[in-house]
């Protein structure tokens, strides 16, 4: 598990500020569309705050994470905003607009 963990942490660190990517984004990166949980999970547990910005993932409807692990929701909605991402209602705004794709990148 630590190894898909790390391979998380090296896909996340590609989203650039300004940008989200979502839990089913990743785990299709990993090569598995059913590893979202296990995206979250090793999200929740990074041990990298501050080098895996963490807080650009969301989920597949731009929602945010209820159990944010650095501090909690309001903390991920902060973090966001700052970068210029339109929040409402805990989800992303406009998660077209927002969205990193790491098939152009």
């Amino acid at each position: 598990m630590k190894k898909i963990f790390e391979e998380v942490y090296k896909i996340v660190k590609q989203v650039p500020k300004g940008k989200v990517t979502t839990y089913g984004d990743i785990a299709r990166i990993l090569g598995n569309v059913r590893l979202s949980r296990v995206v979250g999970f090793a999200l929740h547990a990074n041990p990298y705050f501050g080098e895996v910005p963490c807080h650009r993932v969301v989920s597949k409807n731009g929602g945010l994470a209820p159990n944010f692990a650095f501090g909690g929701i309001n903390v991920q909605k902060q973090m966001l905003e700052n970068e210029g991402i339109k929040i409402e209602n805990n989800c992303v705004v406009n998660l077209k607009n927002f969205l990193f794709d790491f098939d152009k990148n």
